[in-house]
């Protein structure tokens, strides 16, 4: 039985880190990843959707895209949902 590890399978369905399709794989991945982190973080704050959306200003509909696709999430609104929101601090870091 020949088993593959998941970066074998990202390498060979996606192509090796530096390659445009792995490249956007990885950002999507994070983009869905800050989604996760955000919904995790309004449910342990017992806030609904609509709830946190008033406290920043958007439309539960908005909260909703952002929890399950955190892409096209602007900064200013990423520090306004964790920080007004949810009353966190957003940390960021950059690979080079």
């Amino acid at each position: 039985m020949d088993t593959k590890n998941w970066k074998d399978i990202k390498d060979s369905v996606y192509g090796k880190k530096g390659t445009v399709r792995r490249d956007e794989l990885e950002r999507d991945f994070e983009s869905f990843k800050i989604g996760l982190l955000l919904r995790k973080a309004r449910e342990e704050k017992n806030l609904t959707q609509e709830q946190l959306g008033e406290l920043v200003d958007k439309k539960r509909t908005y909260i909703s895209r952002v929890e399950n696709n955190g892409s096209n999430l602007t900064l200013k609104t990423l520090y306004d949902i964790v920080e007004k929101g949810l009353g966190g601090k957003v940390n960021i870091s950059i690979e080079v």
